[in-house]
């Protein structure tokens, strides 16, 4: 969720209040090399960690702030977020909006996205 003004996520976050975000639990900080903040996490199984408030689907991310559908909300985790946060895109190889994101966006009252012309080499 890049700070960016053009980064529809900066007034969004409704993936982060709605999804599981679940993880290999070696991205958690506590000693196993990982970057994820595991003060931050619950553990699922014995292999696999998600952001606390997501655990059972519809829950918000403790580390989102701010209020859905506003601008500046944020992940106060972003440069340690885990691999299914940076995986996550807005929009797909041939510039139409994932429509994951459409839908959640719907949920929040937030209007679609775009397609984006795709740029190439």
């Amino acid at each position: 969720m890049s700070d960016h003004i053009d980064n529809p996520c900066v007034s969004c976050g409704a993936c982060c209040a709605y999804y599981r975000v679940s993880f290999y639990c070696g991205e958690l900080s506590d000693g196993s090399g990982g970057w994820v903040p595991a003060e931050l996490a619950s553990k699922v199984n014995d292999v696999m960690a998600c952001m606390k408030g997501t655990e059972r689907g519809g829950g918000r991310c403790l580390a989102l702030q701010g209020q859905l559908g506003q601008p500046g909300i944020r992940c106060s985790i972003y440069a340690n977020r885990p691999s299914t946060c940076r995986e996550f895109v807005t929009w797909l190889a041939d510039g139409s909006p994932n429509p994951d994101c459409l839908d959640m966006r719907a949920r929040i009252g937030l209007p679609a996205l775009q397609r984006r012309e795709c740029q190439t080499d």
